[in-house]
């Protein structure tokens, strides 16, 4: 199956023209910019690598951060968790800035002759941006993802600390006013009454740091769903006019096809027409001889 990206797409393209839309596409016009294209998409497809890589290390950074139980560990993970969303906030507003352009870009270039809508190159376009775009999308999604599993495992994480420090399974209302303020002071009061406040104090510490530390990545994370939610409409118009363009290059193909059958049937018509009229004329011949020769009765005259 020929790569959308490659020189022998385009090439394929160029040299046989498009007989769908009734027109041989110029040889002159070098690629059709189809080489500042994949340009810019290898470009895109790069900072979309880079996306995928600081989700897998935000997904490692998560799961460490179960077992994390000093202040100033989390504190530490905090930072490092921050910075990586910070870096995936840049290069995702530029990737959705530059699929953005880059979809203008493709509707301009039907502009231009050999490339109007429906054509191969329109096509290899098209099927390109809107591949790289479902993918960013997907990324997107699968960020929002994360920010609802730190959530939920958030939960987990100050269920357990609770029964570590009180021997005790905190109920519902406790564990909400925990994840909502972050305060655990008064909660741990009789086990620090108990156990004595420095044994206690780091298990408060750290439950701040985890209550900061969530709140201000899901406040990231979050930010970045109104990108996903922007690629995700024009995921869904690129799909639209790959649908439309599809069923015009079918209505084409068929149209195509029917002519095809029709030339044949026409050929075989007129085949059949000139037989039967050389046999008519043949025929017609044969009725003239025997007249002339019945009127002229040539063996009389001998």
């Amino acid at each position: 199956m020929n790569n959308l990206l490659t020189d022998s797409f385009v090439d394929d393209a160029q040299g046989h023209g498009d007989i769908e839309m009734g027109r041989r596409v110029p040889a002159s016009t070098s690629d059709m910019g189809m080489e500042a294209f994949n340009k810019q998409m290898q470009e895109v497809e790069k900072q979309v690598e880079k996306l995928s890589g600081l989700l897998r290390k935000l997904k490692d950074a998560n799961e460490e951060s179960k077992s994390v139980t000093k202040a100033s560990a989390m504190k530490a993970m905090k930072k490092r968790m921050e910075k990586d969303i910070d870096e995936v906030g840049k290069i995702a507003r530029n990737v959705k800035a530059r699929l953005e352009a880059i979809n203008k870009e493709n509707l301009t270039n039907r502009q231009k002759p050999g490339c109007e809508k429906g054509t191969s190159i329109d096509r290899s376009r098209m099927n390109v941006t809107n591949s790289v775009a479902t993918r960013f999308k997907d990324l997107m999604m699968e960020f929002q993802t994360l920010r609802q599993k730190i959530q939920d495992e958030y939960r987990e994480v100050i269920e357990r600390r609770v029964i570590t420090v009180t021997g005790t399974r905190p109920d519902e209302q406790t564990i909400d006013q925990l994840i909502e303020t972050g305060k655990s002071e008064q909660i741990f009061q009789k086990a620090i009454q108990e156990q004595g406040r420095g044994q206690i104090l780091n298990t408060v510490e750290e439950i701040q740091e985890r209550h900061d530390a969530v709140v201000e990545i899901e406040k990231k994370l979050l930010d970045l769903q109104q990108i996903y939610l922007d690629i995700a409409v024009l995921v869904e118009s690129q799909g639209e006019i790959l649908d439309n363009i599809e069923s015009q290059v079918s209505t084409a193909v068929s149209n195509v096809q029917s002519g095809t059958v029709a030339l044949q049937n026409a050929k075989k018509r007129q085949k059949s027409t000139r037989k039967w009229t050389c046999i008519a004329i043949i025929i017609l011949l044969i009725i003239v001889a025997v007249i002339v020769v019945g009127v002229l009765k040539p063996w009389k005259s001998s």
